[in-house]
């Protein structure tokens, strides 16, 4: 165990903290690794009746990836001194704990108080609860730094109502909790400072006994539940599924602009900031993930990763954001026109013998 992500038993449930707060709890592929194995033991042991996970601080639960380590690891592979393999470590065994996640044969609840993005959104919204706070800011904004929405994106945004999902992963919206309720994300709502208390009644509960697991997790948290604020997503859905419904994106801001409106504006100023190649990918991977199943939707996000790695707008994209923090990336293509249907197809190339297995 190490510092960075803390394992507890309270009574009869395990306990996970994030413990990175100064860097917003984001996931190194250490920490990934040691909740792994965690939930592992956990999982047979029946002494631990469900999983809480929170983060530490009172900013994030989790806000990602380490993306700067990603970006050191290509650095050195671009310069001839490694093969990446940090990263692709990174992406396969944080895929890897997503699946985890997914198939926990017991209640796994993610607090997810403050800042949720990213891989923070790939360790919460696999498990079968989600308890949200007034301080709960969600987004999938990983095309803004040359990448995708991935763990587990391709699976879960297509089945989000109507195109909400497409919405979400093409503008990289940042969501509160009333629409995270809506859009079937959240499970519960409790005020943060009310955390505490209900992580001790997980601990007190009965939970050895003969009641459904799943609907004591409910009941407890009821007790501490207060009343969501309204969606702001319902109030733009006919929008949303007329625009984002294009198999193009193109076609998409072609709508957007249409529109006038002052949502739209801002839908096209978000989507107008990122890389052009990664627009297309998400497209395209969103039309796909519709049919997929979870595994391969993963499998399939793990192809799109390795290719991307090898791409140069990921590198620009972290640059920009986390390295010289000058929010001005360089993208090649630098327009959607420069991207091509072979420019897209190549990211969802199989990968033979190197594609994502998991274990059962």
């Amino acid at each position: 165990m190490t510092q960075d992500v803390i394992f507890e038993v309270k009574g009869p449930i395990g306990l996970i903290t994030l413990n990175r707060p100064k860097a917003l709890n984001a996931l190194t592929l250490e920490m990934i690794l040691e909740i792994g194995r965690q939930l592992r033991e956990w999982a047979g042991n029946s002494a631990v009746s469900a999983v809480v996970i929170r983060g530490a601080g009172d900013r994030a639960f989790c806000s990602g990836g380490d993306i700067r380590a990603i970006w050191e690891d290509g650095k050195d592979m671009r310069e001839g001194r490694g093969e990446g393999r940090i990263a692709r470590n990174f992406f396969r065994e944080e895929y890897r704990l997503n699946r985890q996640i997914k198939v926990f044969p017991k209640p796994y609840i993610a607090l997810i108080d403050g800042i949720t993005m990213g891989g923070g959104v790939g360790v919460s919204v696999h498990g079968s609860h989600r308890v949200t706070t007034e301080r709960t800011l969600f987004a999938m904004p990983e095309a803004g730094i040359g990448l995708f929405p991935d763990v587990g994106a391709t699976y879960f945004l297509p089945r989000m109502p109507g195109y909400t999902g497409r919405y979400i992963g093409l503008t990289g919206a940042r969501l509160q909790a009333g629409d995270l309720h809506y859009l079937g994300i959240g499970t519960g709502h409790v005020p943060s400072d009310k955390l505490d208390a209900l992580v001790e009644d997980f601990a007190k509960a009965a939970w050895s006994t003969d009641a459904d697991p799943y609907k004591l997790a409910d009941d407890i948290t009821a007790g501490h539940e207060i009343k969501v604020d309204p969606p702001i997503l319902a109030q733009h859905r006919e929008l949303i599924d007329r625009a984002f419904q294009h198999e193009r994106v193109e076609e998409v801001l072609a709508d957007l602009e249409a529109d006038g409106s002052e949502f739209a504006a801002a839908a096209i100023k978000s989507m107008r900031g990122l890389s052009p190649t990664s627009l297309k990918v998400t497209l395209a991977q969103l039309h796909k993930g519709v049919e997929l199943s979870f595994d391969d939707a993963m499998r399939l996000e793990f192809r799109i990763t390795r290719a991307l790695l090898n791409d140069h707008d990921v590198y620009e994209g972290i640059r920009a954001a986390v390295i010289d923090k000058d929010r001005s990336p360089k993208w090649s293509p630098a327009s959607l026109e420069g991207v091509s249907e072979a420019d897209v197809d190549r990211h969802f190339a199989e990968l033979g013998d190197d594609e994502l297995t998991f274990e059962d």
